[in-house]
């Protein structure tokens, strides 16, 4: 499965500590930990002995231990205690299964197989102008297509998000335009009306919108208002959604703001992101098929969705098969 060639965020890297960490990926059960150097682990959540699994056990002398028999296995995967037997040397073939992991954006990324696709990047990570924190995770009953497709589509903000991202008496879209990039599509000169755009808004304002996808289940808006009417000086965000499909139809949604504003909590930068998605939510919900059709025909499309259209087609083009019918 293609899929598994790419990387995904599974938790937020502050979440994996002392303990081991329950997650999931693709259908797949993982149990994230960190050993003796503080490294991150993500390995099968199923002791390779009786199957229990691994996320219920704990971290000892910096090897994770199973809680049915107390196996104990070092950072390589290897059995290297065996408590009912203390004069066994465990072989070589007593390990784990681990995954390839690793840490950007404040997330976990595991990939479940070898692939040569790097890990999504995020540009506005690097600006030291920006403020970055995550929002969520948001479990939601829709595929990781649907959720991607409905970040990049903006015909809906005046009806999903009336009188924050747009109003029902200024929902024409003005072209833009869409081309394809190595790793997804970048639409660019998209532009919304938008009564509060963002938190420090001071008045309806015309904002320039850029959008990326550069993996299957991962995108990238940029939004710059008019000047005069936000709060903040030379204000400007960038909002990276980062999906972990946990399976066809259900996943866990991630929001990485980069913000020009260093003096609003935390809570009150999240809230705003957490009302625009929340309104988000429950249509993406309702939504049928909850896999993402590649058939262009399968539903009707106009030429303000010519960024959906073209996603499809890339993951077409991939051989995407999760999350998509």
């Amino acid at each position: 499965m293609i899929e598994e060639t790419f990387w995904h965020p599974v938790a937020l890297s502050s979440d994996v500590a002392s303990a081991p960490v329950a997650a999931r990926l693709l259908e797949r059960d993982l149990v994230l930990w960190r050993d003796g150097t503080g490294a991150l682990q993500a390995w099968a959540d199923q002791c390779p002995h009786r199957g229990a699994r691994l996320s219920l056990g704990r971290v000892q002398d910096g090897r994770l231990e199973c809680p049915y028999h107390g196996w104990q296995f070092e950072a390589s995967g290897r059995c290297v205690q065996v408590p009912a037997l203390p004069a066994f040397t465990p072989p070589a073939t007593h390990c784990a299964h681990r995954f390839a992991a690793q840490e950007a954006h404040g997330l976990v990324w595991v990939r479940l197989a070898e692939g040569s696709e790097a890990l999504p990047g995020f540009a506005a990570e690097s600006d030291a102008r920006l403020r970055k924190l995550n929002c969520g995770p948001y479990d939601v009953a829709a595929s990781a297509p649907r959720i991607v497709e409905n970040f990049l589509d903006m015909s809906h903000f005046g009806f999903v998000h009336e009188g924050w991202l747009g109003a029902r008496s200024a929902t024409a879209i003005d072209d833009y335009q869409v081309e394809a990039t190595a790793t997804g599509l970048r639409a660019t000169g998209c532009k919304a009306w938008q009564p509060q755009s963002n938190l420090h808004s001071t008045a309806p304002a015309q904002v320039e919108y850029g959008y990326e996808v550069n993996a299957p289940y991962t995108a990238i808006l940029t939004k710059v208002p008019e000047a005069a009417t936000v709060a903040i000086d030379g204000y400007r965000e960038s909002i990276a959604l980062f999906i972990c499909p946990l399976a066809p139809e259900l996943s866990r949604v991630w929001f990485r703001l980069a913000v020009a504003d260093f003096d609003s909590p935390d809570d009150k930068l999240r809230a705003f992101q957490h009302t625009i998605f929340t309104q988000d939510q429950p249509v993406l919900e309702s939504q049928r098929p909850r896999r993402l059709p590649l058939d262009l025909r399968a539903e009707l499309h106009t030429a303000a969705d010519k960024a959906s259209s073209a996603y499809r087609r890339h993951l077409k083009h991939l051989g995407i098969t999760f999350g998509v019918c």
